[in-house]
Order: C-alpha cells, then structure tokens, then sequence
C-alpha cells in the first residue's frame, strides 16, 4: 500500500514539474495586459434582473417599485436648552412584493453621543443624542427595553416580539409582532426629544447646528425611516457624518412652535402665514413674485413679536411638502428675511427666499442672483426646477442640501442648488454611490459657471489630470461604498466623476453626454437609480457598448498613461507607435500639424484647419492586450511639424512631456 501511495505521489509530482510555469516577473511594466469588458455584476443586481424591477435599458423594470413614507410632523423648540421636542406618525406605504418583517430607523443625531461610531466628523458638543421615548406600530407600543433573543442550538424559532434594538446607534430595527403585508400601509408613531449641539469645536457639516440660542439649524432632525428597496432590502450603513443619505419619497406635514418674534423657515410651502404674520409682513410674503428684483420681508430693525411676527407667546409655522425625500429648517429670532424670484421655463416664476442674521448680510449680497441663475440654468439643462420654492437658510453648516432648502450663502448657493436635481429629484443612495450625486453636481457645476461669466464650458484638460492621482493606495474606487471611503472620500466622491465625464466626452462628445444625462433625469425623476441603472442607460442612450470605460473608471483606480514611442515615415506613409503602459485603455487620438497646408483624405481624419487634422481609432485596438499600437497614416508629400497624443487631454496620463514628438 505505501509503495503504491509513493507511486502516485511521484507521478503527480512529474506531471506538475512537466506543466508550463509562466516566468516570474523581473520588471514593474508589463509587455501584455488583459482588458475587461465588462461590469461586475454585485448580488443586489443580480437580484433586481431577476425580480424585474431592473434591466439593461437602464430604466425601471415592469416589476419596479419603490417604498413611500409620508410624515406628519409636531415639534417645538426650547432656545433656552437647545431643545427640539416632537412627535410624528409615518405612514408607510409597503409597494414591495414582500411581507416586511421589521422597520429600520435612522437616529442620525445619535452621532452626538459620545459612544457611538464616528468617521472624521467631530459633533461641536457630546449631546445625549435623539432620545426616543415611545414608539408604535399600528397602535401597539413597541417594548423599547425588550432584551436580546437568545435562541439556544435545535431549539425552534421564538415567537417575534414588538421590539426595537439599537436606539442609542444611528440605526434602529424595530422586530414586528406582524409583518406588513405586501401591498399594505402602517402606521409608525414616535415620540422624542433631542438637543442641537453647538460651540466652535464642530468638525464638518451637520456637526454644528446652532449659533449659541439665538439660531438654530435643524438637520436629520427626527427619527427617520431608512431606504427600502428592490436591491437589498433596508440599507443600515450606519451614519458615520461625512457621507450623506439615502431615503425615501412621500409628503410631509410638519407643525414647528417656536416663541413669537422667531422666523421659521424649511422645506415645503409655508402654510399659515396669516397667522404667524404680521398683516405687513403677510402681505410683501403674498406678493413676492409680482415684484422685480431683491425685496425685503423683514428688515434688521423689523425683528420681534409684533414686528416681524404676530404677537403672543408662542407660534405654530405650518409647512407642507409633497414629493420630497427630507424636511430641514432654521429659526432665529435675529433672522433678516429678503426674497427674489427665478423664472423657471415651462414653469414660471417661484420665489427664492433668504433667511440670515445682520452681521453675515455680506455673505448674501449676491446669493439671490447665484440661485436664481443656477436654477434657471438646471432647469435647462436637466429638467425643469420640480418645487414651489427654495429658501437659503444662514447658520453654522454653510454648505449643505435638502429639498427647497439649502444652509448656504453666496459661496456655495450654484453647487447646493444644484444638488436639488441629485438627489432631491433623482433619489441616488449618496451613502454608497456618492459619486451619483456630488460627482454629477462637481460636473454640472462647471458647465453652470461657465455659462454664468458667459463664455463655452471647457473640459480638456480633465480626464488627463486623474493620471496623477492614479496610484494612490488611499483612494478608493468610486463603486466602493462612500461610507467607507477614508482619507480620500472627498476626490472619491466628488472630484473623479467630473474627470470620468471629461474622458467620456472625449470619446462620444460632450454635448452627447450631456443629452443622455438629461434623459436619464427625466426617466428616474422621483426614483432610485443604481449605478448600473446609470451605466445602461448611457450606454443604450450614447448607441455603444462602454462597458470596460465603466469598469475601469467605476469599478478600479487605474489609468491609460499613454506615450508616443515612435515616428518613422515610408514611401508617404507615417507610423505613430502609441504606448499605453497603465491598464485603462482609451481610444488612439493623434493630432498632426504640418508645416503647410494639407489635404488629408483619410475615413478617421478631422480637419481643425487647413495645416492641421485629428486623427481617431477606436478603443478596440487594444482588445487584443497588446500595449502597442501602431497607427498608420498616408500623408503623400505633406511634411509633419508636430504629432500629439491626447491633444484634449481626456485620457489619464501622468506624464504628458512623452505625448508630444518630437520631444
């Protein structure tokens, strides 16, 4: 039997010696590489294909659906401990094909707390956080001290209890006693109460959310439902701070009491203005779009009961907003209140509204003229401006959005506003795909101030630069979740997207981006795109298969780093040797000046002017894994002066000195 055992040992041995082994590698450039051309294809994709609620059109499926959640809000506010209290019912509209079997609540100002998961964000003051203090399902109180299941090996399931877990984290789960059908609505009523953090020691957006008592700046305010979706059920990434938000659509109805004499102002359409008021005030906020330019609602010396407001003790402001996927206000009992309008095409007028205390005044001297132009301008470009207002809020986060709300002055009035198509309108998970929504706005942001000082937008330039960031082993690939990004969370999630768009305009044209980018707003206004959603749609919009262009720019963190090795010229033909060294490729652009007018007859040639021709080749040259290429061009008699690679600077590329020849 050992002999035996020897016997095939050895044999197996000889047969593994006899297999071919590749070489080891002994330098950092390879001569081949493999080109992927195609997109990975993630279980949560996976499951909507098959469920029909997503395709390769990269527009909702038949089967798709989408969770609706409408709020009715009552909080009061307490300036003298910074104290928001408040009750609310949420009405959940289950449209899944499923029985939800729990509830997932997002508690983001549990981040206060001191004993909670943080990424680089630091809260201005350690807060006891939101602090539910009742909770309902359908009318049954939920047990909010009910202790863990334990279920002990071969023992059966444990009958569901009512209860919830993780109320002092950003994310809840509510267990329920029974489910909600499939098809059905439920009502979720919540009772709490929690304290705005303020001081100088606030690190990044949402983390300060007062000046002293004197104004507040409500974020993520109230216990909040989480996404619900066809991809992966509840999304329960924590709130870490940097990383923004994924929730769902519905109307919401809130009732904010705050002493007389306090302005209130928030998403939604103010309700009762009568009746919080002045007759004075009423009548300049009902008459706001018959007038032209900056008018004022409520001047510095105009503040207080009787004043600015009716008089008493305490009001009650009522908004109401439909269609919306978040509420967010301020107060303060110091605010000046200007208003301006935009005509909106195919819409018309709708008010621009300015809320901010005297002494920051300076900060929205042009703030109406910013908005208005940013909205009149989105609205041609994407879609036109879906709400019956927008109100710039003055306070400690001065870079921030919600729907008709931005917490902005002049400084970043275009890039907030614009966030009111991504993800007010189109409802993009930032807390994964942050790209999806600050990456488009970085993008769209340049078109925009372009226009603004009235010249052509320029994207040149762009897709070339991320070569010098390629490489870096602190960069995440934009498909990993944004949550998680680290260090580089900001190129992540904003900066890359506008080099990826540059890179793809200089393969389809920029002007073809930007149509398909339209439509793709229209078909997912009020939905929830993914980005492989996004990925088909261009490609079926842009008529070509992008794939691998996706892949690379989405999915890894490498680049083209092209290089012209070679010119040799033959009997009137010229041949370019192109190298790609990085594992991107991208299609072979060469532009060709000479030292005298030419005529060049070639099918991929492009006449800039009479002495110099651009000429193209796909990107399928390098299908093959070749990292060389020779392009071949019948010039006849014409004398070259200068050959460039990548003349628009589209493609990632390190070092453009070797895109030039001669030297």
């Amino acid at each position: 039997m050992r002999k035996i055992l020897f016997l095939m040992l050895l044999s197996s041995s000889v047969a593994f010696a006899q297999q071919e082994t590749k070489p080891l590698r002994s330098s950092i450039e390879t001569d081949t590489r493999a080109i992927r051309q195609d997109v990975p294809m993630t279980n949560s994709i996976r499951k909507a294909f098959e469920e029909g609620s997503r395709n390769f059109t990269g527009k909702p499926g038949p089967n798709y659906w989408q969770l609706e959640t409408d709020f009715t809000i009552k909080a009061s506010l307490d300036p003298s401990t910074q104290t928001i209290k408040g009750s609310e019912k949420i009405l959940i509209h289950n449209n899944s094909k499923e029985d939800m079997t729990s509830i997932v609540l997002r508690l983001d100002h549990n981040i206060f707390r001191g004993d909670v998961p943080r990424g680089s964000s630091v809260p201005a003051e350690n807060t006891e956080g939101m602090v539910v203090t009742s909770i309902k399902v359908g009318g049954e109180a939920v047990d909010l001290n009910a202790p863990p299941i334990q279920r002990r090996r071969n023992e059966p399931a444990q009958t569901p209890k009512l209860s919830v877990r993780g109320l002092h984290t950003t994310v809840a789960t509510i267990t329920l006693a029974d489910p909600i059908k499939a098809g059905t609505t439920a009502e979720l009523e919540i009772d709490w109460h929690t304290k705005l953090p303020g001081g100088d020691n606030g690190r990044g957006h949402r983390m300060t959310q007062r000046f002293d008592s004197t104004l507040f700046q409500p974020t993520q305010w109230f216990p909040r439902l989480a996404k619900f979706d066809d991809l992966r059920g509840w999304e329960t990434s924590l709130y870490l701070g940097p990383a923004e938000f994924h929730n769902n659509f519905g109307k919401f109805d809130v009732s904010i009491t705050v002493p007389a004499g306090w302005i209130v102002s928030g998403t939604g359409v103010l309700q009762n203005p009568t009746e919080v008021l002045t007759p004075t005030v009423a009548e300049r906020f009902a008459n706001v779009l018959k007038s032209d330019g900056e008018v004022t609602l409520v001047s510095e010396d105009e503040k207080g009961p009787g004043k600015a407001t009716k008089a008493g003790d305490k009001l009650t402001w009522h908004f109401v907003a439909d269609k919306v996927n978040d509420f967010a206000w301020a107060t303060s009992d110091r605010f000046i209140w200007k208003a301006t309008k935009a005509d909106i095409p195919g819409k018309g007028p709708i008010p621009i509204y300015m809320v901010f205390i005297p002494e920051r005044a300076r900060l929205f001297e042009k703030a109406g003229d910013y908005t208005k132009h940013a909205l009149e301008f989105y609205s041609k470009l994407w879609a036109p401006y879906p709400f019956p207002q927008l109100t710039l809020q003055d306070g400690p986060s001065d870079g921030m959005e919600y729907p008709m709300v931005i917490n902005s002055n002049e400084r970043a009035a275009d890039h907030e506003a614009a966030h009111q198509w991504w993800p007010m309108m189109v409802g993009t998970n930032e807390t994964r795909y942050g790209w999806m929504d600050e990456g488009f706005n970085q993008y769209m942001n340049i078109l925009s101030g372009a226009d603004s000082r009235g010249v052509d937008y320029n994207l040149d330039g762009l897709g070339q630069s991320y070569g010098r960031v390629s490489g870096l082993e602190d960069e995440a690939p934009m498909m990993w979740s944004a949550n998680d990004a680290g260090n580089m969370y900001g190129f992540q999630t904003y900066s890359k997207t506008p080099l990826m768009l540059s890179m793809l305009g200089g393969i389809v044209g920029d002007e073809a981006v930007i149509n398909a980018m339209k439509k793709y707003t229209a078909t997912w206004a009020y939905k929830h795109p993914s980005p492989w959603d996004y990925i088909f749609f261009m490609n079926n919009e842009l008529g070509q298969n992008l794939e691998w262009f996706w892949y690379y720019w989405l999915f890894t963190t490498e680049s083209v780093e092209g290089s012209i090795q070679n010119v040799t010229t033959s009997n009137g033909e010229t041949t370019v040797t192109v190298h790609q060294a990085g594992q991107m490729p991208s299609p072979v652009v060469l532009q060709v000046e000479f030292e005298a007018p030419a005529d060049v007859q070639m099918p991929h040639a492009k006449k800039i002017n009479d002495t110099t021709f651009e000429m193209t080749w796909p990107v399928s040259v390098w299908f093959d894994g070749s990292k060389t290429f020779e392009a071949v061009m019948d010039f006849g008699d014409s004398k070259i002066k200068k050959i460039t690679l990548d003349p628009h600077g589209r493609f990632p590329d390190k070092d453009k000195a070797d895109n030039v020849w001669p030297r």
